[in-house]
């Protein structure tokens, strides 16, 4: 059975959506099935990978309004192993919808059980806001990965953000433990840079995982977007992909 992993952070800018597609992209090209649920309503995630966000038949807001299954909105990427659940701006008024079931946290959770053991991972690109749509993705998954910018305001945020996963959990009896905290946007020329880093590690020291992989500031995971590709079809030989490989090399030996 796969592992669900949302990939979460209430601040923008710190390298969220870069870190699902460039993950995922990586996990794949390693042999393992993988799928990206495209939960922000941005579509960030689906457009960087060539995909015309106007002009989508099925989303994954038509898989939760009920329109179509999960399977239906499923579409397989130009990489091989590699699927995405796409989104566009129909996602916004989702949270409105939700909140008028009685167990509006769950739905999400029950659509990826349909096709949960055809992937080893899917990941889970959750919108800069501590809405119902993170709320969705959190009780829909195993474990989370917050990325962190290499900056002082970073961290003031991250407290608050696992007191939100923590209430999510007692609230809603869904544990999400984390799976780790990952700097993004580091820039080895900068003390500052190694100064967050150090911080980091001496904040979580005992608590939770600190991913060894660090994600350098790079021009070629910013430009890669833009064309529509993954770092790793971009540029193969980038800095950016060469970290995104050993991120999920990282997480493949968490298995073992």
């Amino acid at each position: 059975m796969g592992e669900i992993i949302a990939i979460m952070n209430q601040k923008g800018g710190c390298g969220k959506t870069t870190t699902v597609v460039n993950l995922s992209a990586s996990l794949a090209v390693m042999g393992k099935a993988v799928l990206v649920v495209d939960m922000d309503p941005q579509a960030n995630a689906t457009t960087s990978f060539g995909i015309d966000k106007t002009n989508l038949k099925h989303t994954v807001y038509s898989a939760i309004s009920g329109e179509v299954s999960i399977k239906k909105a499923t579409f397989p990427t130009f990489i091989q192993n590699l699927f995405i659940v796409p989104s566009n701006i129909s996602l916004s008024g989702v949270g409105v919808e939700l909140s008028k079931l009685d167990n509006y946290h769950l739905v999400l959770k029950e659509l990826l059980k349909d096709i949960k053991d055809l992937f080893d991972y899917i990941l889970i690109d959750l919108p800069p806001s501590l809405g119902i749509i993170t709320i969705n993705g959190l009780v829909a998954s195993d474990s989370v990965i917050i990325p962190i910018q290499a900056e002082y305001y970073a961290l003031e945020g991250v407290a608050d953000l696992i007191n939100t996963i923590d209430l999510v959990e007692s609230r809603l009896k869904s544990p999400t433990p984390i799976k780790g905290i990952l700097l993004t946007l580091y820039d080895t020329r900068t003390r500052l840079s190694r100064d967050v880093y150090r911080e980091l590690k001496k904040y979580f020291e005992g608590k939770e995982r600190v991913f060894k992989t660090v994600i350098p500031r790079n021009i070629r995971l910013a430009e890669a977007p833009s064309h529509g590709k993954p770092c790793i079809v971009y540029d193969r030989e980038s800095n950016g992909t060469v970290a995104y490989l050993k991120l999920a090399q990282e997480i493949l030996d968490m298995e073992n």
